[in-house]
């Protein structure tokens, strides 16, 4: 009687085996993450093989690898544009005010959280996500006939106590006030869905606990829901951070004019204006110019998740 020989099977094998029956079980969901780490593979990565350019006197009829290697050239020509600190302060100026307004989707979510009347908190809600679906170009049409000289609602409005009817978009002092806070009006209701999701997660016990304390409103946001929004929102301040030197280019350029063009002349426009709006495009310097503004954005989103991550214990890695 012959004796069966027992297959003997490698932990690596038994792996292997593993690995097959746990994706063809969930076979779905893994097509559904290919699809977007194939969109970051194909519009992120594979882009990357033409940021060599920047180093290159890049000429379309020569091709990547037979144009001229000129190193730092054009990172150096930037450095020594006459107008670079103007426009670089232009730049951060404007991020700064808009992040100072961060806080602002954090406020509008709590307000919208302590809503007694559901339907109403809808409505509310509602109208406040609509203005995100305005295209740039309208928008930017909507503040020009809003702040128009002579038929502007804004004037009409301050004409009623006396004053005179002023060219808001060619004052440069009102340029920032009029893209952040527009920009504000936009984006503060779709930018706190985050926020209200996150409050929605808090555990109803922890308030109605907090009621029979005794606990004012005002405590309970402090104590129960900011410290439940604590790690949302320190991954979006850090990620906002992290577009520190990218500004809304198409908003900035539509409401750009030469009496204001001293405070809204930002790097993006700049850029697009001396090298891909040029009569002859450079197409090597303005690769230049995006590499140099996304070694600084990562600096600075490096830079604020280790502070992040040492005040608060919350951080993207």
């Amino acid at each position: 009687m012959v004796k069966e020989k027992t297959k003997i099977i490698s932990p690596k094998g038994l792996w292997d085996q593993r690995v097959v029956k746990e994706v063809r079980r969930n076979a779905s969901l893994y097509v559904l993450v290919a699809i977007p780490i194939l969109f970051l593979i194909v519009f992120s990565y594979a882009p990357m093989y033409g940021v060599q350019i920047a180093f290159k006197d890049y000429r379309p009829s020569r091709g990547i690898w037979e144009s001229e290697w000129v190193g730092l050239r054009y990172f150096r020509q930037f450095l020594e544009t006459p107008n670079f600190w103007k426009i670089l302060w232009n730049t951060i100026s404007l991020n700064l005010y808009g992040l100072l307004t961060f806080p602002l989707g954090i406020i509008f979510a709590l307000l919208v959280n302590y809503l007694p009347l559901r339907r109403f908190v809808k409505t509310v809600q509602m109208v406040s996500y609509a203005p995100n679906f305005i295209s740039t170009v309208v928008m930017v049409s909507m503040i020009l006939q809003f702040f128009d000289a002579r038929t502007g609602l804004f004037n009409a409005f301050t004409g009623l106590f006396g004053m005179e009817a002023v060219n808001y978009m060619g004052r440069p002092s009102a340029f920032a006030h009029i893209y952040v806070w527009s920009g504000v009006w936009q984006g503060l209701g779709y930018g706190s869905i985050i926020y209200i999701s996150a409050l929605a997660n808090v555990s109803p016990e922890l308030h109605e606990a907090a009621i029979v304390d005794g606990a004012t409103i005002m405590k309970r946001i402090w104590h129960i829901d900011l410290p439940s929004l604590l790690p949302t929102i320190s991954i979006l301040l850090i990620l906002r951070c992290g577009s520190m030197l990218a500004t809304g280019f198409e908003k900035i350029l539509l409401m750009q004019n030469p009496m204001n063009l001293s405070v809204s002349e930002v790097i993006d426009t700049y850029v697009y204006k001396q090298s891909l709006a040029a009569a002859l495009p450079q197409y090597s310097y303005s690769a230049a110019v995006g590499l140099f503004l996304a070694v600084i954005n990562l600096c600075i989103i490096i830079l604020v998740n280790y502070i992040t991550k040492w005040l608060t214990k919350n951080s993207l890695w």
